[in-house]
């Protein structure tokens, strides 16, 4: 497999500070050795431009920063299509969870998409229905076709980007009033915590794969690490308690790269800052092997 690295070193969609320095944590945990040992080639692209906090401003209180996170998702949008375009797999690693708005809008540039979003926020906010303003709250949305048509198109593309019906979100435990509404309104799959209990992750994954992989070039994986209980994954900007085990993450990887059907990949919200000895990051590197076929034992 070709990978391309793309670091998209953004902290703007989020409250916290840190999250910026996700790419570099991740990269520090040895990712690009990791994946040539599997016998990955990988090509570090480096990162993508993002201004700092201090240079932008707030001009929407219910769209925060929104000025500066727009041509950020062009930019990424534009590295992610291009990787696609050459047969390549982009591996985008975050940085806060709006950089999806433009990775997954890249990916989707020339291929029909199926969309895993493993997280335990659903990300499905609109400026009507965010209690933050926060724009990593509403890239799900935003590329479903619901939200402030800069985010819902960030050219002059006809949106959506995804067909809400081929979109499931994995691991919700953290879901806002409005966005429940916007949620059922658009007929997004949601696969909660409550579900993976219930029926385990596999169960609950295939019926999501199933969903997705309907009449689809491909399946884009978004990994959002608050996903996790924060037990294992301390270095998180939102965490959430009750989140997935360790193993029920590596499984969910696992039984994604079985499908053969993964084309990119985001890894998002690693905050080193508030990690603890690099530990989520070395977890998002473990992980993204997984994804992409590493295996305990095969037989």
């Amino acid at each position: 497999m070709e990978i391309d690295i793309i670091g998209v070193p953004i902290d703007l969609g989020a409250d916290r500070r840190g999250v910026d320095m996700g790419p570099s944590a991740i990269r520090y945990a040895h990712l690009q050795q990791q994946l040539e040992e599997m016998g990955c080639t990988v090509e570090d692209k480096g990162n993508i431009e993002v201004p700092i906090l201090e240079t932008c401003s707030i001009t929407d209180p219910r769209l925060k920063y929104l000025d500066c996170i727009v041509p950020m998702g062009r930019r990424v949008a534009g590295a992610v299509a291009t990787s696609i375009q050459v047969d390549r797999f982009p591996l985008v690693l975050g940085g806060d969870h709006s950089l999806s708005i433009g990775s997954i809008r890249g990916a989707a540039k020339h291929k029909q998409l199926g969309l895993l979003w493993v997280d335990a926020h659903a990300d499905f906010n609109t400026p009507e229905t965010t209690p933050s303003g926060n724009i990593h709250g509403m890239p799900l949305a935003a590329l479903c076709g619901l939200g402030d048509p800069r985010l819902v198109s960030l050219w002059d593309e006809t949106p959506p980007v995804l067909d809400p019906e081929r979109v499931a979100v994995i691991g919700a435990r953290d879901l806002d009033p409005g966005e429940k509404r916007n949620l059922r309104e658009a007929g997004v799959m949601v696969q909660s915590m409550e579900q993976i209990d219930r029926a385990g992750m596999v169960a609950a994954l295939e019926k999501a794969i199933e969903r997705v992989s309907r009449d689809v070039d491909g399946i884009y994986l978004s990994l959002d690490m608050d996903a996790l209980d924060p037990r294992h994954a301390p270095g998180v900007g939102t965490s959430v308690p009750g989140g997935l085990t360790y193993r029920e993450a590596h499984l969910l990887c696992e039984v994604v790269a079985e499908t053969g059907k993964l084309i990119g990949m985001d890894l998002v919200e690693v905050n080193p800052i508030l990690d603890v000895q690099n530990q989520t990051a070395i977890l998002a590197v473990e992980f993204i092997r997984s994804a992409l076929g590493s295996r305990i034992w095969s037989g």
